[in-house]
Protein backbone atom coordinates (compact mmCIF):
# COMPACT_ATOMS: atom_id res chain seq x y z
CA UNK A 1 0.00 0.00 0.00
CA UNK A 2 1.15 3.64 -1.02
CA UNK A 3 2.11 6.24 1.55
CA UNK A 4 -0.12 9.24 1.39
CA UNK A 5 1.72 12.02 -0.19
CA UNK A 6 1.78 15.00 2.04
CA UNK A 7 3.27 18.64 1.54
CA UNK A 8 4.60 20.72 4.74
CA UNK A 9 6.58 24.09 5.23
CA UNK A 10 9.68 23.86 6.96
CA UNK A 11 10.89 27.63 8.35
CA UNK A 12 14.84 26.95 8.88
CA UNK A 13 17.27 29.19 8.18
CA UNK A 14 15.31 28.94 4.44
CA UNK A 15 12.09 28.14 3.95
CA UNK A 16 11.94 24.85 2.56
CA UNK A 17 8.85 22.99 0.88
CA UNK A 18 9.48 18.85 2.12
CA UNK A 19 6.91 16.46 0.35
CA UNK A 20 6.94 13.24 1.51
CA UNK A 21 4.49 9.60 0.43
CA UNK A 22 3.51 8.64 -3.16
CA UNK A 23 3.64 11.42 -5.65
CA UNK A 24 1.86 9.38 -8.52
CA UNK A 25 -1.02 9.58 -10.61
CA UNK A 26 -2.93 7.44 -8.19
CA UNK A 27 -2.87 10.07 -5.79
CA UNK A 28 -3.81 12.96 -8.57
CA UNK A 29 -6.83 14.29 -6.44
CA UNK A 30 -4.96 14.45 -3.23
CA UNK A 31 -2.09 15.70 -5.27
CA UNK A 32 -3.52 18.59 -6.61
CA UNK A 33 -5.38 19.74 -3.25
CA UNK A 34 -2.01 20.21 -2.04
CA UNK A 35 -0.78 22.14 -4.75
CA UNK A 36 -3.22 24.27 -4.58
CA UNK A 37 -2.66 25.23 -1.04
CA UNK A 38 -1.32 29.22 -0.94
CA UNK A 39 2.72 28.50 -0.46
CA UNK A 40 4.69 31.13 1.27
CA UNK A 41 6.81 33.07 -1.64
CA UNK A 42 9.87 32.91 0.53
CA UNK A 43 10.50 29.09 -0.77
CA UNK A 44 14.22 28.48 -1.87
CA UNK A 45 14.14 24.57 -1.63
CA UNK A 46 12.03 22.02 -2.47
CA UNK A 47 13.48 18.74 -0.60
CA UNK A 48 12.11 15.60 -2.18
CA UNK A 49 14.15 13.57 -0.48
CA UNK A 50 11.34 11.96 1.71
CA UNK A 51 9.16 11.31 -1.33
CA UNK A 52 8.68 7.45 -1.38
CA UNK A 53 7.49 6.75 -5.20
CA UNK A 54 7.58 9.09 -8.07
CA UNK A 55 5.87 9.29 -11.66
CA UNK A 56 6.05 11.54 -14.58
CA UNK A 57 2.70 13.72 -12.80
CA UNK A 58 4.91 13.91 -9.79
CA UNK A 59 7.50 15.42 -11.61
CA UNK A 60 5.82 17.70 -13.06
CA UNK A 61 3.86 18.81 -10.19
CA UNK A 62 7.17 19.58 -8.17
CA UNK A 63 8.69 21.22 -11.39
CA UNK A 64 5.39 23.70 -11.12
CA UNK A 65 6.03 24.44 -7.75
CA UNK A 66 9.27 25.54 -8.45
CA UNK A 67 8.25 27.92 -11.01
CA UNK A 68 5.83 29.23 -9.07
CA UNK A 69 7.68 30.31 -6.38
CA UNK A 70 10.61 31.31 -8.31
CA UNK A 71 11.20 34.75 -8.74
CA UNK A 72 13.26 37.12 -10.59
CA UNK A 73 15.85 37.28 -7.51
CA UNK A 74 15.02 33.83 -6.44
CA UNK A 75 15.54 30.51 -8.11
CA UNK A 76 14.00 27.66 -6.37
CA UNK A 77 16.68 24.63 -5.96
CA UNK A 78 15.03 20.53 -6.59
CA UNK A 79 17.27 18.54 -3.92
CA UNK A 80 16.73 15.27 -2.48
CA UNK A 81 16.72 13.59 -5.94
CA UNK A 82 17.49 10.24 -5.95
CA UNK A 83 19.42 8.79 -8.81
CA UNK A 84 16.79 6.62 -10.31
CA UNK A 85 14.60 10.21 -10.63
CA UNK A 86 17.66 12.34 -12.04
CA UNK A 87 16.66 11.12 -15.60
CA UNK A 88 12.89 12.28 -15.13
CA UNK A 89 13.54 15.46 -13.31
CA UNK A 90 15.69 16.81 -15.99
CA UNK A 91 13.12 15.76 -18.65
CA UNK A 92 10.75 17.34 -17.24
CA UNK A 93 12.32 20.57 -16.26
CA UNK A 94 13.45 21.20 -19.67
CA UNK A 95 9.77 21.09 -20.61
CA UNK A 96 7.90 24.70 -21.70
CA UNK A 97 10.71 26.87 -20.90
CA UNK A 98 10.37 28.62 -24.27
CA UNK A 99 8.65 31.71 -23.82
CA UNK A 100 5.37 31.59 -26.70
CA UNK A 101 6.41 34.19 -29.52
CA UNK A 102 4.46 37.57 -29.39
CA UNK A 103 1.74 37.10 -31.96
CA UNK A 104 1.71 40.43 -33.88
CA UNK A 105 -1.40 42.33 -33.95
CA UNK A 106 -2.30 44.28 -37.28
CA UNK A 107 -5.26 46.74 -37.87
CA UNK A 108 -8.61 45.55 -39.69
CA UNK A 109 -7.11 46.91 -42.83
CA UNK A 110 -3.79 45.31 -42.98
CA UNK A 111 -5.53 41.85 -42.25
CA UNK A 112 -8.13 42.51 -44.60
CA UNK A 113 -5.10 43.05 -47.31
CA UNK A 114 -3.35 39.72 -46.13
CA UNK A 115 -5.94 37.87 -46.95
CA UNK A 116 -6.68 39.78 -50.40
CA UNK A 117 -3.17 38.64 -51.14
CA UNK A 118 -3.19 35.77 -50.28
CA UNK A 119 -6.27 34.52 -51.92
CA UNK A 120 -4.83 36.67 -54.75
CA UNK A 121 -1.45 34.41 -54.99
CA UNK A 122 -3.47 31.27 -54.66
CA UNK A 123 -6.05 31.93 -57.68
CA UNK A 124 -3.19 33.43 -59.50
CA UNK A 125 -1.29 29.52 -59.28
CA UNK A 126 -5.26 27.73 -59.89
CA UNK A 127 -5.41 29.95 -63.02
CA UNK A 128 -2.05 29.23 -64.47
CA UNK A 129 -2.12 25.63 -63.50
CA UNK A 130 -4.73 25.56 -65.76
CA UNK A 131 -3.45 27.40 -68.24
CA UNK A 132 -0.75 24.98 -68.62
CA UNK A 133 -2.14 21.97 -68.52
CA UNK A 134 -4.80 23.29 -71.24
CA UNK A 135 -1.33 24.38 -73.20
CA UNK A 136 0.05 21.25 -73.10
CA UNK A 137 -2.80 19.24 -74.32
CA UNK A 138 -3.00 21.92 -77.29
CA UNK A 139 0.70 21.25 -78.16
CA UNK A 140 -0.40 17.63 -78.51
CA UNK A 141 -2.85 18.44 -80.28
CA UNK A 142 -0.59 20.45 -83.02
CA UNK A 143 1.51 17.66 -82.71
CA UNK A 144 -1.14 14.41 -83.45
CA UNK A 145 -4.33 16.76 -84.89
CA UNK A 146 -6.11 13.48 -85.27
CA UNK A 147 -6.70 13.27 -81.43
CA UNK A 148 -8.24 16.82 -81.69
CA UNK A 149 -11.74 15.61 -80.48
CA UNK A 150 -13.35 17.47 -83.55
CA UNK A 151 -17.24 16.37 -83.00
CA UNK A 152 -17.07 17.76 -79.03
CA UNK A 153 -15.57 20.96 -80.35
CA UNK A 154 -18.09 21.57 -83.11
CA UNK A 155 -20.89 20.85 -80.32
CA UNK A 156 -19.67 22.98 -78.13
CA UNK A 157 -19.23 25.61 -80.76
CA UNK A 158 -22.83 25.35 -81.59
CA UNK A 159 -23.91 25.65 -77.79
CA UNK A 160 -21.83 28.06 -76.79
CA UNK A 161 -21.94 30.62 -80.74
CA UNK A 162 -24.91 29.69 -82.39
CA UNK A 163 -27.36 29.27 -79.48
CA UNK A 164 -26.20 32.26 -78.41
CA UNK A 165 -26.78 35.05 -80.90
CA UNK A 166 -30.04 35.83 -80.62
CA UNK A 167 -29.89 36.87 -76.98
CA UNK A 168 -26.56 38.68 -78.00
CA UNK A 169 -28.04 40.32 -80.40
CA UNK A 170 -30.64 41.94 -78.39
CA UNK A 171 -28.74 43.21 -75.57
CA UNK A 172 -26.01 44.72 -77.75
CA UNK A 173 -28.81 46.36 -80.04
CA UNK A 174 -30.77 47.76 -77.16
CA UNK A 175 -26.85 48.93 -75.40
CA UNK A 176 -26.74 50.42 -78.87
CA UNK A 177 -29.74 52.14 -78.71
CA UNK A 178 -29.59 53.70 -75.04
CA UNK A 179 -26.15 55.11 -75.56
CA UNK A 180 -27.51 56.74 -79.07
CA UNK A 181 -30.59 57.94 -76.70
CA UNK A 182 -28.95 59.77 -74.31
CA UNK A 183 -26.08 61.30 -76.74
CA UNK A 184 -29.11 62.66 -79.08
CA UNK A 185 -30.62 63.39 -75.34
CA UNK A 186 -27.45 65.32 -74.31
CA UNK A 187 -25.85 66.72 -77.04
CA UNK A 188 -28.48 68.36 -78.31
CA UNK A 189 -28.32 71.03 -75.41
CA UNK A 190 -25.12 72.33 -77.59
CA UNK A 191 -26.54 71.69 -81.16
CA UNK A 192 -23.49 69.09 -81.89
CA UNK A 193 -26.27 65.86 -82.27
CA UNK A 194 -23.76 64.53 -85.18
CA UNK A 195 -21.28 63.78 -82.62
CA UNK A 196 -23.82 61.04 -81.21
CA UNK A 197 -22.89 58.68 -84.16
CA UNK A 198 -19.17 59.41 -83.27
CA UNK A 199 -19.53 58.24 -79.40
CA UNK A 200 -22.00 55.14 -80.58
CA UNK A 201 -19.31 53.75 -83.20
CA UNK A 202 -16.35 54.03 -81.41
CA UNK A 203 -17.77 53.14 -78.22
CA UNK A 204 -19.23 49.91 -79.43
CA UNK A 205 -16.60 49.08 -81.88
CA UNK A 206 -13.94 49.54 -79.12
CA UNK A 207 -15.34 48.88 -76.19
CA UNK A 208 -19.07 48.34 -75.13
CA UNK A 209 -19.89 45.25 -77.89
CA UNK A 210 -16.76 43.00 -76.97
CA UNK A 211 -17.32 43.53 -73.45
CA UNK A 212 -21.11 43.14 -73.31
CA UNK A 213 -20.74 39.81 -75.22
CA UNK A 214 -17.71 38.64 -73.01
CA UNK A 215 -19.93 39.43 -69.94
CA UNK A 216 -22.96 37.66 -71.18
CA UNK A 217 -21.02 34.76 -72.52
CA UNK A 218 -19.40 34.40 -69.15
CA UNK A 219 -22.66 34.12 -67.55
CA UNK A 220 -24.44 32.04 -69.95
CA UNK A 221 -21.57 29.69 -71.01
CA UNK A 222 -18.74 29.96 -68.37
CA UNK A 223 -21.52 28.88 -65.78
CA UNK A 224 -22.60 26.16 -68.00
CA UNK A 225 -19.35 24.67 -67.93
CA UNK A 226 -18.59 25.20 -64.28
CA UNK A 227 -22.14 23.08 -63.68
CA UNK A 228 -21.06 20.41 -66.41
CA UNK A 229 -18.01 19.94 -65.16
CA UNK A 230 -19.28 19.82 -61.72
CA UNK A 231 -21.37 17.25 -62.34
CA UNK A 232 -19.37 15.22 -63.52
CA UNK A 233 -16.84 15.45 -60.53
CA UNK A 234 -19.86 14.31 -58.60
CA UNK A 235 -20.46 11.34 -60.62
CA UNK A 236 -16.87 10.69 -60.51
CA UNK A 237 -17.15 10.43 -64.49
CA UNK A 238 -13.73 12.58 -64.63
CA UNK A 239 -12.01 10.12 -62.21
CA UNK A 240 -13.44 7.51 -64.67
CA UNK A 241 -11.47 9.05 -67.95
CA UNK A 242 -8.03 9.16 -65.71
CA UNK A 243 -8.54 5.34 -64.80
CA UNK A 244 -9.23 4.54 -68.27
CA UNK A 245 -5.79 6.57 -69.29
CA UNK A 246 -7.68 9.14 -70.53
CA UNK A 247 -6.22 12.80 -70.30
CA UNK A 248 -9.58 14.42 -68.52
CA UNK A 249 -8.03 18.41 -69.90
CA UNK A 250 -7.51 17.10 -73.46
CA UNK A 251 -11.31 15.00 -73.76
CA UNK A 252 -13.41 17.75 -71.63
CA UNK A 253 -11.72 20.87 -71.35
CA UNK A 254 -9.55 22.08 -74.32
CA UNK A 255 -12.65 21.22 -77.11
CA UNK A 256 -15.03 24.12 -74.59
CA UNK A 257 -12.08 26.59 -74.30
CA UNK A 258 -11.14 26.22 -78.52
CA UNK A 259 -15.10 26.24 -78.89
CA UNK A 260 -15.33 29.77 -76.60
CA UNK A 261 -11.80 31.17 -78.54
CA UNK A 262 -13.66 31.12 -81.92
CA UNK A 263 -17.27 31.65 -80.73
CA UNK A 264 -16.12 34.75 -78.70
CA UNK A 265 -15.25 37.12 -81.75
CA UNK A 266 -17.79 36.10 -83.61
CA UNK A 267 -20.29 37.04 -81.50
CA UNK A 268 -18.77 39.79 -80.94
CA UNK A 269 -18.78 41.27 -84.16
CA UNK A 270 -22.43 40.20 -84.96
CA UNK A 271 -23.10 41.99 -81.04
CA UNK A 272 -20.98 45.32 -82.53
CA UNK A 273 -23.36 45.11 -85.80
CA UNK A 274 -26.43 45.13 -83.88
CA UNK A 275 -25.32 47.67 -81.65
CA UNK A 276 -24.53 50.03 -84.36
CA UNK A 277 -27.73 48.99 -86.17
CA UNK A 278 -29.48 50.00 -82.01
CA UNK A 279 -27.61 53.70 -82.54
CA UNK A 280 -28.71 54.16 -86.51
CA UNK A 281 -32.97 53.45 -85.09
CA UNK A 282 -32.80 55.76 -82.05
CA UNK A 283 -30.86 58.50 -84.88
CA UNK A 284 -33.96 58.28 -86.85
CA UNK A 285 -37.01 57.96 -85.08
CA UNK A 286 -35.48 60.14 -82.10
CA UNK A 287 -32.60 62.11 -83.65
CA UNK A 288 -34.05 62.86 -87.01
CA UNK A 289 -31.53 61.64 -88.50
CA UNK A 290 -31.65 60.14 -91.93
CA UNK A 291 -30.01 56.53 -92.32
CA UNK A 292 -27.86 57.79 -95.35
CA UNK A 293 -26.39 60.73 -92.93
CA UNK A 294 -26.07 58.25 -89.80
CA UNK A 295 -24.10 55.75 -91.81
CA UNK A 296 -21.68 58.50 -93.62
CA UNK A 297 -21.04 60.21 -90.17
CA UNK A 298 -20.12 56.33 -88.73
CA UNK A 299 -17.67 56.38 -91.89
CA UNK A 300 -15.97 59.42 -90.82
CA UNK A 301 -16.31 58.82 -87.41
CA UNK A 302 -14.87 54.99 -87.15
CA UNK A 303 -11.93 54.01 -88.36
CA UNK A 304 -10.48 50.17 -88.84
CA UNK A 305 -8.67 50.60 -86.05
CA UNK A 306 -11.53 50.55 -83.59
CA UNK A 307 -12.78 47.58 -85.27
CA UNK A 308 -9.86 45.63 -85.11
CA UNK A 309 -9.87 46.65 -81.18
CA UNK A 310 -12.38 44.97 -79.87
CA UNK A 311 -11.95 42.19 -82.40
CA UNK A 312 -8.32 41.28 -81.14
CA UNK A 313 -9.81 41.83 -77.41
CA UNK A 314 -12.36 38.68 -77.67
CA UNK A 315 -9.89 35.58 -78.30
CA UNK A 316 -7.92 36.62 -74.68
CA UNK A 317 -11.29 37.16 -73.18
CA UNK A 318 -12.45 34.32 -73.80
CA UNK A 319 -9.13 31.95 -72.89
CA UNK A 320 -9.80 33.72 -69.34
CA UNK A 321 -13.68 33.07 -68.90
CA UNK A 322 -12.76 29.23 -70.50
CA UNK A 323 -9.90 28.96 -67.75
CA UNK A 324 -11.76 30.11 -65.00
CA UNK A 325 -15.12 28.21 -65.87
CA UNK A 326 -13.23 24.88 -66.21
CA UNK A 327 -11.24 25.42 -62.80
CA UNK A 328 -14.19 26.37 -60.84
CA UNK A 329 -16.21 22.98 -62.21
CA UNK A 330 -13.17 20.92 -61.08
CA UNK A 331 -13.40 22.04 -57.82
CA UNK A 332 -16.92 21.06 -56.88
CA UNK A 333 -16.78 18.74 -54.10
CA UNK A 334 -19.56 15.96 -53.59
CA UNK A 335 -22.76 17.85 -53.09
CA UNK A 336 -25.30 20.53 -54.64
CA UNK A 337 -23.85 23.71 -52.50
CA UNK A 338 -20.25 22.89 -53.67
CA UNK A 339 -22.48 23.17 -56.88
CA UNK A 340 -24.18 26.02 -56.40
CA UNK A 341 -21.34 28.14 -55.20
CA UNK A 342 -18.68 27.61 -57.22
CA UNK A 343 -20.86 28.19 -60.68
CA UNK A 344 -21.47 31.63 -59.06
CA UNK A 345 -17.73 31.95 -58.19
CA UNK A 346 -16.69 31.13 -61.60
CA UNK A 347 -19.14 33.96 -63.24
CA UNK A 348 -18.05 36.53 -60.45
CA UNK A 349 -14.59 35.68 -61.23
CA UNK A 350 -14.90 35.14 -65.21
CA UNK A 351 -16.67 38.86 -65.29
CA UNK A 352 -14.02 40.42 -62.98
CA UNK A 353 -11.05 39.39 -64.75
CA UNK A 354 -13.15 40.48 -68.54
CA UNK A 355 -13.77 43.84 -67.10
CA UNK A 356 -9.78 44.12 -65.61
CA UNK A 357 -8.55 42.81 -69.11
CA UNK A 358 -10.69 45.03 -70.83
CA UNK A 359 -8.89 48.01 -68.39
CA UNK A 360 -5.40 46.51 -69.28
CA UNK A 361 -5.97 46.59 -73.33
CA UNK A 362 -7.46 49.94 -73.30
CA UNK A 363 -4.09 51.22 -71.83
CA UNK A 364 -1.76 49.25 -74.01
CA UNK A 365 -3.48 50.09 -76.75
CA UNK A 366 -3.55 54.10 -76.09
CA UNK A 367 0.08 53.31 -75.52
CA UNK A 368 0.83 52.02 -78.92
CA UNK A 369 -1.51 54.82 -80.35
CA UNK A 370 -4.08 52.26 -81.53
Amino acid sequence: MTAQPDLIVVHDEHVTLRPSGAWTLANIEVLEQLCQRRLPSEVETIDISEVTELDTVGAWLFEKLSRQCSSASVNVSLTGVSESDAGLMREVRGVNRSQPAAQRRNSLVLDLLERIGRGAVAESASFLQMLGAVGVALLGVLRHPRSLRLTSTVYQLYKVGWLAIPIMVLITFLIGAIIAQQGFFHFRKFGAESYTVDMVGILVLREIGVLIVAIMVAGRSGSAYTAELGSMKMREEIDALSTMGLDPVAVLILPRVVALIIALPILTFIGSMAGLYGGEVVAQFYGDMAPAIYIERLREAVSVTSFKVGILKAPFMALVIGIVACTEGLRVQGSAESLGKQTTTSVVKSIFLVIVLDGLFAVFFASIGM
